[in-house]
């Protein structure tokens, strides 16, 4: 096509301001663009061996690859390369009216904002002309680097490699009907999480095919060949039969190639236009038959095989970024442009179609655009144990509320690597069983159990998070020390949550059997140092970390965080019967404000008062063991026990003013004093002492922490606290410096 500059604007439609480079013409549109292959009042082509809704699809895949390249080059960053190696197969769904797309790969953003501007999404934003599409790219309040929770259209973010298989396969189970394709790259195949999460979840969910993996492999990845490359075709398809996919459909470039393109990764884009409608007819037929495949109850993948690149500014791993220098007059750019260009026309008819499939725009029609339904949980019940009555094991108390909301709510799911029984959480599993083909009452398996548990805290973390993210309630329970592995699609989703556009329940975790139960087990299973990352999420204004005393304060908290909207809740308790400190009403009252008094000893008259800030349940038996001790030295003391710190921080210390179903509920300065006033402060916390950040920052006593340095073989908890100076007798000694 021949590509001219300037157009006359008064030929083009108002949404192409921006556009630097109209075509003249374009082969075939007399003959196959004249009307729009999606009719007015339908949501797909009626037939993917039309030739017009095949043509129409290639210029789809044109249109999506210019305005990649237009919005990324209008800021010389960005990444065109790898979406638009498979622009034919996101324009394929779109065609055949699966919107509802979800992707593995954040560096795909361009082509996903492209997608969602051609249909009308981002006009929810106000973003109404590519010129506003360019302007607003890579900048805050617009369209970030990375999909997020912020887009109108967009169902899922993107970040790390290896985490949207999860939303796919959680927006699967609960929208049973819908298709959910993912784009996977090639290069990020090798995260082990994928395949073995997919594994697991069609083991556990054998009738929930309707997520569909869409390989995307071009050969290279971020900066060098994908590891995968050198893979046969034969090879390739027998790596996902031998993973359990039953329908495996690859369409290859090189079949089509007439333009005789070396090695075994070409660009459609180059060849004749009688081969590239060939090429996309393939396409356009195998994604067909891949969803109805995948909605037909097989588990199914589509393979697209084409170069890195195809299309844009450069070819293979050269086409991944856009340096400084890629600015819309760099030459390879503006040719790139030009070659991509099309006609009015073609704008307009690319855009109708966009805007009819699947019903209208993303931002309208997606399921994640709308509240998913709850059932209503009622009154649950709640046990309230008498205040030193016999000690009670916490995971135990909570376990009994999350059989009452499993059953109130069959969609509830709890994940778990294999570990409820050792984590005091059995009751669990008896009330909602394990989810497995092999029924057996001996270990509370059943195929239609509510409890997931994959041996992979990633594949745990992963569902949990993205049922949460797309509208329903779930809890993922880990060892401490195991949680690490599952907190990067924690995180996502809990930063996801704090931009979302709708209300969601929040993504809630039970953490048990921590570094100091885990003696006998040595330093592998001792990783307190979790609670740092938490810690540090603390301050983006959603996330509330929990550390409830005894089996009453941890009913509590769970009752709460079920009410809950757009915030990740991590609740961290012992599964060791301890004693009941709280009754209902401290507990309530240290969640509200942060913390709650456990003792106070008034101390000899002018005695100096010490305070004693714990966080943690075991912790608290040498804190107040050393408080006794003080008392015999004459000084008054104060145990308070941190439940929320999360609320002790001073508003302006974190960004909750900048989320979504905001929470700026902090303890005031008079109720600071309250707590955490006196002579002498030592914070006390069995795990890292970054959670005791808020108290510090606002103390003005003379004070110093006791915390976790590191992990060690010991007989008992006891053991394993004095080898990290978590005794009486050093914290007594402590306190007594300090006063003196």
């Amino acid at each position: 096509m021949t590509a001219v500059t300037p157009n006359p604007m008064s030929a083009v439609p108002a949404f192409c301001e921006g556009i630097q480079y109209f075509g003249d013409t374009v082969p075939g549109f007399d003959a196959y663009g004249q009307a729009p292959a999606i009719a007015e009042g339908q949501k797909a082509i009626a037939s993917s061996t039309d030739q017009a809704a095949v043509y129409q699809t290639m210029l789809a895949a044109d249109a999506l690859r210019y305005l990649i390249l237009q919005v990324t080059a209008s800021k010389a960053s960005g990444h065109p390369g790898g979406f638009a190696s498979q622009a034919e197969a996101y324009a394929a769904l779109v065609m055949l009216g699966h919107k509802n797309i979800i992707t593995e790969v954040g560096h795909h953003a361009p082509g996903f904002y492209s997608g969602m501007f051609l249909d009308r999404s981002l006009e929810a934003m106000g973003i109404k002309t590519v010129q506003q599409l360019r302007d607003r790219f890579r900048e805050k309040h617009g369209l970030l680097g990375h999909l997020s929770g912020f887009i109108p259209g967009i169902l899922a973010p993107a970040g790390p490699l290896g985490q949207g298989q999860h939303f796919a396969m959680a927006a699967a189970l609960l929208h049973r009907n819908t298709l959910f394709p993912y784009t996977v790259g090639d290069g990020g195949l090798g995260e082990p999480y994928i395949m073995s999460s997919m594994a697991h979840f069609h083991t556990a969910y054998p009738e929930a095919t309707n997520f569909l993996p869409v390989l995307v492999w071009n050969g290279f990845s971020q900066e060098h060949h994908s590891m995968v490359s050198l893979k046969s075709n034969e090879e390739m398809l027998a790596f996902w039969r031998g993973n359990g996919f039953e329908e495996v459909i690859l369409v290859d470039a090189k079949a089509f190639d007439d333009q005789n393109q070396s090695g075994d990764y070409v660009d459609s884009t180059a060849f004749s236009f009688e081969q590239r409608l060939a090429f996309t007819q393939a396409v356009l037929a195998g994604v067909d038959q891949a969803a109805q495949s995948a909605l037909g109850g097989k588990l199914t993948v589509f393979i697209i095989k084409q170069l890195k690149g195809a299309g844009v500014h450069a070819r293979g791993a050269k086409s991944h970024n856009l340096y400084a220098h890629h600015t819309l007059d760099n030459p390879d750019i503006v040719a790139a442009l030009q070659a991509r260009a099309l006609p009015s026309k073609a704008w307009e008819l690319v855009r109708t179609n966009f805007e009819r499939s699947n019903g209208g725009p993303s931002a309208k029609t997606a399921v994640t655009e709308s509240e998913l339904p709850l059932p209503d949980l009622g009154k649950l019940p709640l046990e309230e144990y008498s205040v030193g009555g016999d000690p009670k094991v916490s995971t135990t108390a909570m376990g009994h509320l999350v059989a009452a909301v499993g059953q109130r709510d069959r969609n509830y799911i709890v994940t778990n690597a294999d570990g409820n029984e050792a984590s005091g959480i059995a009751n669990i599993n008896q009330a909602l069983k394990i989810i497995h083909p092999t029924t057996d009452d001996l270990y509370n398996q059943s195929p239609t159990g509510q409890v997931y548990e994959p041996l992979s805290e990633d594949a745990c973390a992963g569902l949990a998070a993205g049922l949460a993210l797309m509208g329903s309630r779930t809890l993922w329970c880990s060892y401490e020390s195991f949680a690490i592995n599952g907190l990067p699609i924690w995180q996502t989703v809990t930063q996801a949550m704090s931009e979302l556009r709708r209300p969601t329940p929040s993504t809630v975790t039970l953490f048990t059997a921590g570094a100091l139960e885990q003696g006998r087990n040595g330093w592998t299973h001792q990783r307190p140092e979790v609670e740092a990352y938490f810690a540090a999420m603390m301050r983006n204004g959603n996330v509330f970390p929990l550390f409830p005393p005894d089996a009453n304060s941890i009913q509590v908290c769970y009752d709460w965080a079920l009410t809950t909207k757009n915030k990740g809740i991590v609740i961290t308790a012992s599964k060791s019967p301890l004693p009941i400190r709280t009754t209902f009403a401290q507990a309530q009252q240290g969640l509200e404000q942060g913390a709650v008094t456990l003792q106070e000893i008034a101390g000899t008259e002018g005695g100096k008062l010490v305070v004693l800030a714990v966080i943690g349940d075991m912790t608290l038996i040498p804190a107040l063991e050393a408080a006794t001790f003080l008392e015999t030295e004459g000084l008054a003391v104060r145990v308070v026990s941190i439940v929320n710190p999360r609320r002790l921080y001073r508003a302006s210390d974190v960004a909750w003013d900048t989320c979504s179903e905001a929470d700026g509920t902090f303890l005031d300065d008079a109720g600071f004093a309250a707590l955490f006033g006196g002579d002498a402060l030592l914070g006390i916390t069995g795990g890292a002492s970054g959670m005791l950040e808020p108290i510090m920052l606002r103390s003005t006593s003379k004070r110093d922490t006791f915390a976790w340095k590191r992990g060690e073989t010991t007989a008992s908890a006891g053991e394993l606290m004095a080898f990290n100076g978590l005794t009486a007798e050093a914290i007594a000694k402590r306190a007594i410096e300090l006063v003196h």
